[in-house]
């Protein structure tokens, strides 16, 4: 098992420092079950928590953060903007919403869920976040799904402060080549959502299980080093305390680089989730 001490961090573009690693709990049910999972995940050397008003399971992840015994600011919590909630009030009060949710006083990360273009909202809805980070409501701020288009946008709408992540779909058949390039240029740290394809046909490949018969690890293990080799932070989902635990024992070997080549060779652009661009409001 790890310990929050192997896990390596990220320095984000605004000095923050953020675990390569964490919990994601999408689809994890409010209640016992986020709570026995982050109970786990912090037991098994995590330090970051990833969830989302979305989620409905805010509640839950605060309860297990302020009864895990662990420090406040040694967990890096994170949690993002729905898209009912674009617009410049509107973004406001809604992560004032999320903290009463969470019964915390700051998050570490807050993050504009989707662009949701049909809206037209997402640069005000930035200008927002801005706002509440320049008056030391949350540590950083950051988008998710965005596009380099979308990032485009807010640099032309105004904004000042450059997003300090951009989450994403991200897994061997879906590796956002020209968005992760985008990003690179423009020092906005790239987290992978989603880094197992949920668990689907990515575990099932050839390559994959041939590379984790190699290396004695499990497919999962072998597709979680890949990302964290690529330099991506990586918050893959789980509630099972084997998984939990197994998914985090990636520090104690490497793939070379004749593997990582043969993963990136599997990019197929095949999403599991919506194109941003034609994401609706939901």
């Amino acid at each position: 098992m790890a310990s929050s001490t192997d896990v390596p961090t990220i320095k984000l573009n605004n000095g923050l420092v953020m675990p390569q690693i964490g919990l994601g709990v999408w689809e994890a049910k409010a209640g016992e079950e986020v709570e026995q999972a982050i109970s786990q995940a912090l037991k098994a050397g995590y330090r970051l928590i990833d969830t989302a008003k979305a989620y409905g399971n805010e509640e839950s992840v605060g309860k297990a953060i302020r009864e895990s015994g662990i420090p406040r600011e040694e967990i890096f919590l994170t949690t993002k903007l729905w898209n009912a909630d674009h617009g410049f009030d509107n973004a406001k009060k809604a992560y004032k919403a999320s903290l009463e949710r969470l019964g915390l006083d700051y998050v570490d990360l807050y993050l504009i869920h989707w662009p949701v273009p049909a809206q037209a909202k997402y640069v005000e809805t930035w200008l927002a976040l801005e706002e509440l980070y320049e008056e030391g409501l949350v540590r950083a701020i950051g988008v998710s799904n965005f596009k380099p288009t979308h990032l485009e946008a807010l640099t032309a709408g105004g904004a000042e402060v450059v997003p300090a992540v951009n989450q994403i779909e991200l897994h061997p058949h879906m590796q956002q080549i020209e968005t992760r390039g985008y990003c690179a240029k423009n020092d906005i740290q790239v987290e992978s959502y989603s880094p197992l394809k949920r668990g689907g046909d990515v575990l099932e490949d050839t390559t994959i299980n041939e590379l984790a018969e190699h290396y004695g690890k499990t497919p999962a293990q072998i597709v979680l080093r890949w990302h964290i080799q690529e330099g991506m932070v990586v918050i893959p989902k789980s509630v099972t305390p084997e998984r939990i635990e197994s998914n985090i024992d990636v520090f104690d070997f490497a793939l070379n680089d004749d593997d990582m080549d043969r993963i990136r060779l599997m990019d197929q652009n095949d999403r599991n989730l919506p194109d941003p661009d034609e994401m609706d409001a939901m």
